[in-house]
């Protein structure tokens, strides 16, 4: 398979057929997903999860690192023959793009090592027409994924700071930069992110015994569309009614408030301990709970993300959800619970009779209020967002779980134990200077990879940045999310035994050892000769 394809982690069980009718029924205005027929029986703080209000953000980010699906929600395109524009891999290629070579416009012409920035630091570059200079454009679609993005540029660049200030060769800064971020954050997505999400023994379980419906081999990673299409859109219930973006300020709902797309007004820039929890700050603003039910902010989406729509039902986010999983065949939720033998949800749970089983997207989030308290996946959300992610960094030959699995982060953390929070405040000038001198050394020796990921792996065509989002293409589908519940520590899973023998040959086969490197762009089938200043 492809590793720009798509595929099936349940080949068995029937498609499910609802209807369109009946799905934009339950996913418009007025509809069992419309969050806003409850909002006026709710008393402040009634509708807050356990976890804060970033998570689902920073899911969101994930998934538009991993997968990219251009076709229309309408079903256009034959399950088969879907693309994903995005590596399957957890590799920040949404901030790397091609690199300063083939990218160099992410990057500043004075210092390529380091990404460009806003005048301010605030804001990615933008072009005279205000449209962002950016390694995926649905990370501007809203205040909190732009936020989010800007902050790991701005770690990026501290990064290369402390890299330089340890002493390392300048023609490795850019390389080892990216490596440390990029495996920062794919352990923060193992030991913070999944625990919070599924549940620490679930994710302990598929770190030590592999994945049971989930288990690519090195280079064969792909997307599920039972991952892509229903259990990692479950972000989407966790979104706020409103947010507070700084102290004292006004409850503002996400769109059409936050809506990007263009440079980021002084009066809406976002304080990160609003909504994750920072050492030293007040406890941020709790995520939604999972109650199968979206704020009335996504069920009317504004036309900057949809793009002009063949029926007002479609600016709906619930409707969207509905209807590409309808269109990609996907499964009922009972029938994937039955496979996995969990302990299937009874009608009066799910609210609704559905008449040949319940559409998976809303079974999982069903499962969650009623298994997960709704703070967390379900048996049947937890398992396939569990499986997928941390079989996807065990199929990819750079990622610390492949190479390293017992490595451990050798930034500062501002707690007992390292996790987002320190990743995205590391650029931030409260931060910077507690990431001194002392954390030098182990920025020298740890990772240890040869090189950055892209340099490791080829580049297909279908992950080649693209030219424009799927979030203002007409017919495309909305931005995804996703969110968890509370921390845990390190969890530990042996390395397998061809791990480095599989890399090493990768590496071989795409970097030869002359210096300067060439790396392969397959568009062209020629290496192209990096230059380093």
């Amino acid at each position: 398979m492809s590793s720009a394809r798509y595929g099936r982690m349940f080949p068995g069980p029937e498609p499910l057929s609802t209807g369109p009718r009946l799905l934009m029924h339950a996913g418009d205005n007025g509809g069992i997903c419309d969050g806003a027929a409850v909002l006026d029986s709710l008393v402040p703080g009634d509708d807050d999860a356990t976890e804060a209000a970033g998570w689902p953000f920073f899911g969101q980010l994930i998934a538009h690192d991993i997968t990219a699906d251009r076709s229309p929600i309408t079903g256009a395109v034959p399950t088969d023959a879907l693309r994903n524009a995005r590596e399957p891999k957890l590799n920040l290629e949404m901030l790397y793009s091609d690199g300063p070579i083939g990218s160099a416009f992410l990057y500043d012409v004075n210092d390529p090592a380091k990404f460009l920035l806003s005048p301010d630091g605030a804001d990615v570059p933008r072009n005279s027409q205000g449209v962002a200079l950016i390694g995926d454009p649905r990370n501007d679609s809203h205040l909190f994924a732009l936020s989010l993005h800007v902050a790991l540029l701005r770690a990026h660049n501290r990064i290369v700071d402390l890299l330089r200030e340890a002493g390392a060769p300048e023609d490795e800064v850019f390389d080892r930069a990216r490596t440390t971020l990029t495996w920062h954050y794919q352990w923060v997505a193992v030991h913070d992110f999944l625990p919070r999400l599924v549940g620490a023994p679930l994710v302990e379980q598929v770190l030590n015994e592999g994945g049971r419906w989930f288990a690519p081999e090195p280079h064969q990673g792909y997307i599920p569309l039972e991952f892509a299409d229903a259990a990692f859109r479950y972000g989407h219930g966790q979104i706020r009614h409103t947010y507070r973006l700084v102290a004292g300020g006004p409850l503002v709902p996400l769109f059409p408030d936050l809506v990007g797309f263009g440079p980021l007004p002084a009066d809406r820039r976002l304080d990160l301990p609003q909504i994750f929890d920072v050492p030293g700050h007040p406890s941020a603003q709790r995520a939604k709970r999972l109650d199968g039910r979206l704020p009335a902010s996504l069920i009317g989406l504004p036309e900057p993300l949809t793009g002009p729509v063949a029926e007002d039902a479609h600016r709906s986010l619930a409707v969207r959800d509905l209807l590409r999983g309808e269109s990609t065949g996907l499964p009922s939720g009972e029938a994937v619970a039955q496979l996995l033998d969990a302990d299937p949800l009874t009608a009066e749970e799910l609210d609704k009779n559905w008449p040949d089983g319940t559409p998976l997207w809303f079974y999982i989030l069903k499962e969650a209020e009623h298994r997960g308290a709704g703070d967390r996946l379900g048996p049947v959300g937890g398992r396939i967002v569990a499986e997928v992610l941390i079989g996807l960094l065990r199929a990819d030959p750079a990622s610390f779980l492949h190479r390293e699995p017992h490595w451990q982060p050798t930034l500062p953390a501002a707690g007992l134990t390292y996790g987002l929070a320190d990743l995205l405040m590391l650029g931030t000038e409260s931060s910077a200077t507690e990431a001194s001198s002392s954390s030098l050394p182990s920025l020298l020796s740890s990772p240890s990879l040869p090189s950055s990921p892209s340099s490791t792996s080829e580049t297909s065509s279908e992950s080649a940045f693209p030219s424009t989002s799927a979030a203002t293409a007409p017919g495309a589908e909305a931005p995804r999310d996703t969110a968890l519940p509370s921390g845990v520590g390190a969890l530990r899973t042996p390395a397998l035994p061809s791990e480095a023998q599989a890399f090493r040959a990768h590496t071989d086969e795409l970097s030869p050892p002359a210096s300067p490197p060439f790396r392969k762009v397959s568009t062209s089938g020629c290496p192209v000769r990096q230059s380093r200043r």
